[in-house]
């Protein structure tokens, strides 16, 4: 009974350090290696990862979590085309003060 217990103690501990958020993209983009087409996908960050997945498309990259002066009024996607491909650079998301940045 008590390994029940601390089971579910650290299940919940590691599900409330993760968070989720919505992102809608409007053209294609490279995230952690995986092309993205346009669409809605699901962003999960963990610690000091974050992994951007729509069905059985993923991709993961580390991410550094930042927070902005105030809050931000939507949820957008920059990106760096530097490299001739669009690439996921960071995520503000709408509602908050929260700035996903990605390593390059």
């Amino acid at each position: 009974m008590i390994r029940i217990a601390a089971f579910f103690v650290l299940v919940a501990a590691a599900l409330a350090g993760q968070k989720s958020y919505t992102v809608n993209l409007l053209s294609p983009a490279v995230f952690g290696g995986v092309e993205l087409q346009p669409g809605e996908y699901k962003v999960e960050v963990s610690e000091q990862t974050a992994v951007i997945r729509k069905g059985k498309l993923r991709g993961e990259s580390p991410v550094k979590i930042e927070s902005g002066d105030s809050k931000y009024d939507t949820t957008t996607v920059r990106l760096d085309t530097s490299a001739g491909k669009s690439k996921i650079q960071e995520i503000r998301i709408g509602g908050t003060k929260t700035k996903l940045v990605f390593a390059m």
